[in-house]
């Protein structure tokens, strides 16, 4: 017998999810004046809090102003006014759910085009092929900008919780910051901080511990974890396991497992490893292999579009079932598979060869579906992809110009 997608889960914090599926993080792009959440982000969450989840987690929050994945991301540090993110979490809570922000930096993967900086462990770039040029030449951290990284994750994380959010989720996977010191391919450091596991783990663990005594006890702290790289020498499923092990005496509530990087976007369903098939639920294999041995209960996100699948991800052991594009096109989605209902469409497929190009599409297709939720509209999931790439392309020139400005006076007044 499946197990049931609507019964309550309680987490170590003592926090209690009211059921098992979650909007799982979908990068917006849609900070309003000063990198901060404005109505168009409240009206989406308000939409999505009806709908039916038990959680909803933010798109990334960057946790550095000069650090951003792109021009319309929202940055919420120690100089962010408090109001416009306390509105965020009360739409987020208008449902009944909960409501956790995702917390990132993008390391080396800034576009080339981005003011501010561009970090990373060591000074290796991302590698696209022809369309490496997109993005700029990481410098590696120094010993004191990684501490100062640290602090203003749980600077991020105190903030939120003052806002009203639930809990926070520290971005460790598709290689962003935290997965870029996981990764050996990307990680070359020789110092405390490279080599081994544990070194290359050093980071994220102080992460979860200066978030964890950020905030407190009753506030959720999770982390979004690769369950493997999918490329050939990276990060995989055994450094899953034992990154996991580690987490455990961290107070960390929950383990959201995705997979792949820009390089290999498989979190897209791109990969082209033959243990991701173009499926529904297309980490499921590497998450049966995980939850047998996990210690923190685990969420799943990737490709879940309908209610059979959604048990079967539960019927593995996985704690959470996570959807993001199935939500960005039906955002009540969850109340339908209560009436015994499904999704009336799906977003259209993306059929490009160049996986770089296909998975940018794809990004800005379901992108295309939440700006039409946020302005009160019902979602179009069939927009020609190269018609949702353009418009999203005109957006992010207006974003740049916006953020270009922001920054620089932001400087000024900080007397930098």
């Amino acid at each position: 017998m499946s197990r049931d997608l609507f019964a309550p889960l309680p987490l170590r914090s003592g926090q209690v999810l009211h059921n098992r599926i979650a909007k799982a993080a979908m990068e917006e792009n849609l900070a309003g004046d000063g990198q901060l959440p404005d109505q168009r982000l409240f009206a989406l969450y308000r939409r999505w809090a009806a709908g039916g989840t038990g959680l909803l987690i933010t798109g990334n929050v960057m946790v550095h102003a000069e650090a951003l994945t792109g021009p319309a991301g929202v940055v919420l540090d120690d100089a962010a006014p408090l109001e416009p993110f306390i509105e965020w979490a009360r739409a987020g809570r208008s449902g009944g759910g909960s409501i956790w922000m995702q917390i990132n930096h993008p390391g080396r993967q800034v576009q080339a085009n981005m003011p501010g900086v561009v970090w990373g462990p060591s000074d290796v770039g991302v590698d696209l092929g022809r369309h490496s040029s997109r993005f700029g030449r990481p410098s590696a951290m120094t010993a004191e900008q990684i501490g100062a990284t640290v602090t203003r994750f749980a600077v991020t994380a105190r903030r939120a919780e003052e806002a009203g959010f639930d809990g926070v989720e520290i971005h460790a996977a598709h290689g962003y910051l935290l997965s870029q010191f996981l990764s050996p391919l990307v990680n070359t450091r020789t110092d405390a901080w490279g080599g081994s596991l544990e070194n290359r783990a050093r980071m994220l663990l102080d992460v979860v511990r200066a978030v964890r005594e950020a905030v407190s006890p009753s506030f959720a702290v999770a982390v979004k974890l690769n369950s493997a790289d999918f490329q050939r020498g990276g990060f995989d499923a055994d450094d899953a396991r034992r990154v996991i092990a580690m987490l455990e005496p961290l107070g960390v509530d929950l383990v959201e497992l995705s997979g792949g990087s820009y390089e290999s976007p498989a979190m897209s369903g791109r990969s082209a490893d033959a243990r991701t098939r173009a499926r529904e639920a297309y980490f499921l294999d590497l998450a049966e292999d995980l939850v047998g041995t996990s210690p923190i209960p685990l969420m799943l996100t990737g490709g879940v579009t309908r209610r059979v699948t959604a048990e079967q991800v539960l019927d593995s052991g996985v704690a959470v079932v996570g959807m993001g594009t199935a939500l960005a096109v039906t955002p009540d989605l969850p109340d339908r598979w209560k009436e015994g209902r499904e999704a009336d469409g799906r977003l259209r497929p993306v059929t490009w060869s160049d996986k770089t190009l296909a998975s940018a599409a794809g990004m800005a297709l379901v992108r295309h579906q939440m700006r039409r939720l946020a302005h009160g509209s019902g979602p179009r999931p069939g927009t020609h992809p190269a018609r949702a790439m353009v418009c999203d392309q005109l957006r992010q020139r207006r974003a740049l110009r916006r953020y270009r400005s922001w920054l620089t006076t932001s400087r000024s007044a900080a007397g930098r």
